[in-house]
């Protein structure tokens, strides 16, 4: 467990030039996976409502702020990636 906080501060404490998905990752696991799991994003793509990396951004920024998360727009947009990445593959 140590070990694990250890690297997730690690991780964000990354610079933040651009989207960084590993950061992302180490955000989501963070905040996002205390609600629910990532095979939510695994559904079939016909019936998610996310259809682009604006759209993917924006429902990140509405469940932050439903959970009353303080994620800065940095920490969106690298939880957007990192989703993206992972699961979605929208066009950028």
């Amino acid at each position: 467990m140590k070990k694990t906080m250890s690297i997730l501060l690690a991780a964000l404490a990354l610079p933040a030039w651009a989207q960084d998905a590993r950061r992302g990752q180490a955000l989501y696991e963070l905040h996002c996976l205390t609600c629910h799991y990532e095979s939510i994003h695994k559904r079939d793509p016909a019936r998610s409502s996310v259809k682009s990396l604006a759209q993917l951004r924006a429902e990140i920024e509405q469940r932050a702020a439903l959970t009353k998360q303080r994620l800065t727009a940095q920490d969106l947009d690298d939880i957007a990636e990192y989703l993206n990445r992972s699961h979605y593959r929208l066009a950028k």
